[in-house]
């Protein structure tokens, strides 16, 4: 096996392990489990650049040292902390979407069908927003949450210009930080809400960091459609 498989199955069980412990509540193991998911996924793209004799994508690696940031950050409570976390993924998502949009490389979203997924990741951006609103408004939390959606919605969509792992990986970061945000504005709470938000955020960013690091960046008929829509971090 080599060592780019050896780091990616090293991030499997750590998200496995981090999943048990959001499922039993224990609070060290996931101190412990969470900072060290998006540093893995680093080094498994860093080797697997290497075994292709490429050079490491530089915003992929940033957008994985924000997202290790915003990790860091919402384990910490309050809204300060819950802020910070939120400005640190902002940073990761725009990150991406600049990688997703070098040389026009999202210029197929332009075009049928493909022009669908931005439009339908637009009309869900705003439908979410406005069910939440209310909930939003009432934390204090209502502008600050607008503006991440908008950029999420804009990663989930350039995404999908990149093959079904990149497109499928950004539609469930998406879906992770929507279960965050409805639970902030009050409107939905489903059981194990926690193991959710963790297992979509991980599968997402290991799906979106699998697919850049094969060279998926053909766009494909069948990109990922929208199945939610966004907004703060976890």
């Amino acid at each position: 096996m080599s060592r780019s498989r050896l780091l990616m199955a090293a991030f499997v069980a750590l998200a496995a392990a981090n999943l048990v412990a959001n499922a039993t509540g224990d609070r060290p193991a996931e101190l412990v489990t969470k900072p060290l998911l998006m540093p893995l996924l680093a080094a498994y793209l860093w080797r697997a650049a290497a075994e292709r004799g490429h050079r490491p994508q530089r915003l992929v690696l940033a957008a994985l040292a924000f997202s290790t940031g915003g990790d860091v950050a919402l384990l910490g409570a309050g809204t300060g902390w819950f802020l910070t976390g939120m400005a640190l993924f902002l940073g990761a998502h725009l990150c991406y979407i600049a990688a997703f949009t070098r040389h026009g490389a999202a210029s197929p979203l332009r075009r049928p069908p493909l022009v669908a997924v931005p439009l339908g990741y637009a009309v869900l951006t705003v439908a979410a927003l406005a069910w939440m609103w209310p909930g939003l408004t009432d934390a204090g939390l209502a502008a600050p949450v607008a503006g991440y959606a908008l950029a999420l919605a804009a990663m989930a969509a350039t995404a999908s210009a990149h093959g079904w792992r990149v497109g499928l990986g950004g539609a469930l970061f998406l879906a992770s930080d929507l279960l965050i945000a409805t639970g902030v504005a009050g409107v939905l709470d489903p059981p194990g809400a926690p193991v959710l938000v963790m297992a979509t955020y991980a599968a997402g960013q290991a799906l979106i960091v699998a697919g850049r690091a094969a060279g998926d960046t053909a766009a494909s008929p069948t990109a990922v459609t929208p199945a939610a829509a966004p907004a703060g971090p976890r």
